[in-house]
C-alpha cells in the first residue's frame, strides 16, 4: 500500500506502566523510555491511499483518521500497538480490519483548516463498539526539524513496525517505510477527549505535542511473527 499522512498531530501522555502492560496481548512486551510508558492520541488525514500500481478506490482513498497507541517490542523489534483506530471511511475500516487485523472503527469525523491550524472532531459510530470522541483545535508553532537520535521525540515517532493480533491471539507484524518525520512544535486546545475511557487509561496533564504537515508512506501486508 502507498498513502500520504497529512496535518498530523502526535499527542502523548505518560501513563502507568502496569496499566498499559495489562492491556497488551500475550507475546508483546511493553516498550518504555527510561522506564516511562506513553499513550498517544494521533489525529490526522489520510490521502492518496491505494494499492501499489493500482488506482485509488472511490470512498477509501482520502479520509480523517484517529488512533490511540502505545509502544511495544517483540523479539527485540520495536513497534506500535494500536488500541483503536477510528476512520471516516466505512470501506477503509472494513478493508483494514480484514487485511491488516487492526481494530478500526467507523466514526463521524470532520477536519477543517482555520488559518494556520485545524479543527478536528470525531465521534465513534461503530455498532457494538465502546463510545469514543475527540473535539479539539491544533496548529504548528515553529519550523520543522528531524528529532535527534536517542531523544524522547525520536523514540515516540520513529517506528517502522505495526503489531496486531488475530482472534486466536497470534501476533502479526506489518512494516512501513517513510522518510524522516518533519516534526514541528505545536499548540492544542482540547475541548473533549474520551478516546481512552473504555480502556480505563487516564490521560493526566498536558500532552507532549508534535505536528507533521505531510509524510509519504509505504506499507506491506502483515506477516505472522
Amino acid at each position: 500500500m502507498t498513502m500520504t499522512w497529512e496535518d498530523l498531530l502526535f499527542m502523548h501522555w505518560e501513563a502507568p506502566v502496569e496499566l498499559i502492560r495489562a492491556r497488551l496481548p500475550a507475546g508483546l512486551e511493553l516498550d518504555t523510555f527510561k522506564g516511562r510508558a506513553y499513550v498517544g492520541v494521533v489525529p490526522f488525514r489520510m490521502s492518496r491511499v491505494r494499492g501499489r500500481f493500482l488506482p485509488p478506490l472511490p470512498g477509501a482513498s482520502a479520509f480523517p483518521e484517529l488512533n490511540v497507541r502505545t509502544y511495544v517490542m517483540r523479539r527485540g523489534r520495536p513497534g506500535v500497538w494500536f488500541f483503536s483506530l477510528d476512520a471516516g471511511s466505512p470501506l477503509a475500516v472494513r478493508a483494514a480490519r480484514a487485511c491488516f487485523l487492526l481494530p478500526y472503527f467507523d466514526a463521524a469525523m470532520s477536519v477543517a483548516a482555520t488559518g494556520e491550524g485545524y479543527t478536528y472532531e470525531s465521534r465513534r459510530t461503530h455498532r457494538g463498539a465502546p463510545s469514543a470522541s475527540l473535539r479539539m483545535g491544533y496548529a504548528p508553532i515553529g519550523p520543522a526539524r528531524r528529532a535527534p537520535a536517542e531523544t524522547l521525540d525520536r523514540w515516540l515517532t520513529d517506528r517502522l513496525t505495526l503489531y496486531a493480533a488475530d482472534q486466536r491471539g497470534r501476533i502479526f507484524r506489518s512494516d512501513v517505510s517513510h522518510g524522516p518525520w518533519p516534526l514541528q512544535p505545536a499548540r492544542a486546545q482540547i475541548d473533549d477527549n474520551h478516546m481512552t475511557d473504555a480502556l480505563g487509561l487516564p490521560l493526566v496533564g498536558e500532552p507532549l505535542l508534535h505536528f507533521a504537515r505531510r509524510l509519504e508512506v509505504r506499507a506491506w501486508w502483515p506477516m505472522r511473527t
